[in-house]
């Protein structure tokens, strides 16, 4: 996957239903080139599908975990590009501290999650990771 690739999956992430005439706007490209970079990126497996978000109290059996991230030097944007494209994860945050970045999962079952945390372990540039699963949420006040 070059940059273009990342870019593409960045914009997929943030709205799949946009039109290949509005993805190549954006990235200033041909609409025959988004086509078939969105050919190759399924046929590759790197697209495996498209999804429906959904407010996370309305699916209460899914399962939410975070997933803290160190990044080898200076490829924090090179990781972010790769993080953007997985379905996975529903949000990316950029942290300070022991952590680099600290992304949110959910997937409907362990074996999911397990698949995700192996794709994301597996991108160059993370050096290391730990990931939490949240069991139960407390209401202040």
């Amino acid at each position: 996957m070059d940059a273009l690739d990342q870019q593409l999956l960045a914009l997929l992430r943030t709205d799949a239903r946009a039109s290949v005439a509005t993805l190549a706007a954006r990235l200033k490209v041909s609409r025959g080139t988004v086509t078939n970079r969105i050919a190759k990126l399924e046929d590759g497996g790197v697209i495996t599908g498209y999804t429906v978000r959904l407010r996370p109290d309305t699916v209460p059996d899914q399962i939410t975990a975070w997933m803290s991230i160190t990044v080898e030097g200076n490829r924090t944007r090179e990781v972010v590009a790769m993080l953007l494209g997985e379905p996975g994860i529903t949000g990316l945050f950029d942290t300070n501290g022991r952590w680099d970045l600290l992304a949110e999962i959910r997937s409907s079952s362990l074996q999911e999650l397990a698949d995700v945390l192996e794709r994301v372990r597996l991108i160059k540039g993370i050096a290391g990771t730990e990931t939490s699963i949240h069991l139960q949420s407390y209401k202040l006040g």
